[in-house]
């Protein structure tokens, strides 16, 4: 534990005994022979979702002693969560649920930093952050942010795991990148139909496309997050997991068994991004200014490649007339492109590469949807660059550990 002298379990001369210390909260577990406490205390871990899988999963890491957890969730805390969420209060309604479990969370342990993020995993969390971890948890309950997700853990070669319940039945997937199956090597033609049933068909998302309940038992939460939090331990330790596979549980029949996923040779997220460049810039810099820092690697004009595609504007064709937005697609809904003046739909205008010398580059990063701490790609000369924004870095940094 910080600043304590070391409490692991010690044996006296001539005593074949092993004697625990009282003052050490962790003494149990140091009794399994594979167990190395400080690896777990110097882990990061990036947990996605702060629903009934994620609760369940942040009190197993945060029993177990993990010394940095980054919670991402842009929902809030209804009455409905207190039947599956051991770390939400009546008093907490209305509040983040990353935030009220953060709370929670280091009352339960203070050796334990949860970092709460309160926003979209897609829109929020920059690649940076992915790439500092040790390895990601999805505890999501949609198909687009776990492509989101599986995509972006690709691009850095970080290991995640993935879970999914439904009523008393639940599924855990592990994925380690370049060489398991990912999660989209298993998508299927219908998956992919109903991850587009959420927009509309100017390619807007629909504002009453809601994330559905989908119901479960605060039990089959409890054992797939308690599974995954074990991958977890596993893969801190260096011991071997099933990578590529879904471990499968039905309740009713109380049946379990492991499948091997299907490996695409043409999946479309198994991108990967070298090594950045780090810049001394945040997200509050324009993209001229990232420009220029990158003029150092890349010749010629320059472009910078989005992967959260913006809504430049609306054209009505009915009026003549261009509104302007400039917000990424997935914050502008389908109500939005009806025309105010006629209610006809407006035709939107898309961007996904912002070029040199355009009005768009004198827009701060954070205007044009990238996040902090993102690793962004700039085109130029022929060739690619990738670049780190590290001047958000202090917002990630856990108080007294460096990064």
């Amino acid at each position: 534990m910080r600043g304590t002298p070391d409490p692991s379990p010690t044996r006296q001369a001539g005593d074949d005994t092993l004697y625990l210390k009282d003052d050490d909260r962790y003494s149990s577990l140091r009794l399994i022979s594979w167990w190395r406490q400080e690896r777990l205390q110097a882990a990061r871990i990036l947990v996605v979702g702060a629903g009934a899988l994620g609760n369940e999963v942040v009190k197993n890491l945060t029993l177990l002693g993990v010394g940095t957890i980054y919670l991402v969730d842009f929902d809030h805390v209804e009455s409905s969560n207190l039947s599956r969420s051991i770390f939400f209060r009546e008093s907490d309604a209305g509040k983040p649920k990353a935030t009220a479990m953060a709370t929670r969370a280091r009352e339960l342990n203070p050796d334990v930093q949860v970092i709460p993020i309160d926003g979209d995993v897609i829109l929020d969390v920059g690649l940076g952050l992915f790439a500092l971890v040790d390895l990601v948890i999805g505890c999501l309950d949609n198909r687009e942010a776990r492509l989101w997700v599986n995509r972006q853990c690709w691009k850095i070669g970080k290991p995640w795991i993935d879970a999914g319940i439904q009523e008393i039945q639940g599924v855990v997937k592990i994925f380690i990148p370049p060489d398991s199956a990912c999660y989209e090597c298993a998508m299927t033609a219908r998956d992919y139909q109903l991850l587009n049933l959420r927009y509309s068909c100017p390619l807007l998302p629909r504002d009453e496309i809601q994330g559905g309940k989908t119901p479960t038992a605060p039990t089959i939460a409890s054992m797939m997050a308690a599974l995954q939090v074990q991958e977890a331990l596993k893969l801190l330790h260096g011991l071997p997991v099933a990578a590529g596979s879904a471990h499968v549980y039905n309740g009713v029949g109380n049946q379990f068994y492991t499948t091997k996923l299907p490996f695409r040779e043409d999946c479309l997220s198994h991108e990967t991004y070298p090594p950045p460049h780090e810049l001394d810039l945040d997200s509050s810099a324009t993209v001229d200014d990232l420009f220029e820092k990158a003029r150092r690697w890349l010749s010629g004009p320059q472009r910078l490649i989005l992967d959260r595609e913006l809504v430049l504007a609306f054209f009505c064709k009915g009026c003549d007339r261009r509104r302007e937005v400039s917000r990424t697609r997935r914050r502008v809904q389908a109500s939005e492109a009806v025309c105010p003046d006629c209610g006809r739909d407006s035709l939107p205008e898309f961007a996904s590469t912002i070029h040199e010398g355009t009005p768009l580059a004198a827009l701060p990063l954070s205007r044009v949807g990238i996040p902090p701490y993102d690793i962004v790609r700039v085109d130029g000369g022929g060739e690619s660059g990738f670049f780190l924004l590290g001047g958000d870095r202090d917002r990630f940094a856990s108080p007294g550990r460096t990064t």
